[in-house]
């Protein structure tokens, strides 16, 4: 396995760990990640994923020997590759689970599409990031709708072009990063933020998130109000709606919180 897994409170840990590569990605490493993803966006005893990396850095992106390997291969094989790849980042992007990423060390091409997938980013202080595939003669194409996302396109524009490397408080200034903190205290601030996750009912927050990305381009209007207001009201009528208005006006906790109802 080219991945560790743990489960404990509801917290999946899920870390890549192929240090001895920067934890650079080929295709066993893309189809583990992919079916890890899968599994615990299905697994109701799954909270929150969080996504860390072992060794120095948090990932290359891709596996040299690898690309060297698929670049030797029929264009329809290639296109599958990159078909995995697509898909790997769509998994996590879409993942019903909230996806809080921590950032240990350099992240470069796919290893920044990781964390742009990624719900909330927390990154150490001497992480770097490069989106560096044009100094390789390629494109960041199946990550990009995720940087522009992050980012923005007049960002994208500039570091998509220069391949120049970034600090983590560029990254910040840019979106990419929620917070930067010391290495040794990103645990510290994850436990902060897994706290506030776990508050919030994991049916609300699959539905909040799929709502974010169904709204990002939405246009307004009749019809867009009518969308809002009708989620908003299938939400108040579920159950998980209910026990939560109801924990409120009781003053206790809810169900979903451990000593709930």
């Amino acid at each position: 396995m080219q991945t560790t897994l743990s489960l404990l409170d509801g917290i999946a840990t899920l870390t890549l760990n192929r240090p001895e590569v920067h934890n650079a990605f080929d295709d066993r490493l893309i189809a583990e990640l992919t079916e890890r993803f899968l599994n615990l966006g299905g697994d109701p005893q799954v909270r929150v994923v969080v996504l860390a990396a072992n060794g120095p850095s948090f990932s290359a992106g891709g596996d040299l020997a690898w690309m060297k390997r698929i670049a030797a291969n029929s264009e329809e094989e290639n296109l599958r590759d990159a078909m995995a790849l697509a898909r790997l980042m769509e998994v996590i992007d879409s993942c019903p689970k909230p996806v809080l990423g921590l950032v240990q060390g350099p992240a470069y091409g796919g290893g920044v599409g990781l964390a742009v997938c990624c719900d909330i980013v927390i990154a150490a202080a001497k992480a770097t990031f490069c989106l560096s595939e044009v100094k390789l003669g390629l494109i960041p194409a199946t990550i990009m709708p995720y940087v522009l996302r992050a980012i923005g396109h007049r960002a994208a524009r500039r570091y998509v072009l220069s391949a120049e490397r970034f600090d983590a408080a560029e990254a910040q200034r840019l979106g990419l990063v929620h917070e930067v903190v010391e290495e040794d205290a990103l645990w510290r601030r994850a436990e902060d933020i897994i706290a506030a996750l776990k508050a919030g009912g994991p049916a609300a927050q699959a539905a909040a998130k799929e709502m974010l990305h169904q709204a990002w381009d939405r246009p307004g209007g009749e019809e867009t109000m009518a969308w809002t207001a009708r989620r908003i009201a299938e939400i108040r009528a579920s159950s998980e709606g209910q026990e939560g208005l109801a924990a409120f006006l009781e003053k206790r906790k809810p169900a979903w919180l451990d000593g709930g109802a």
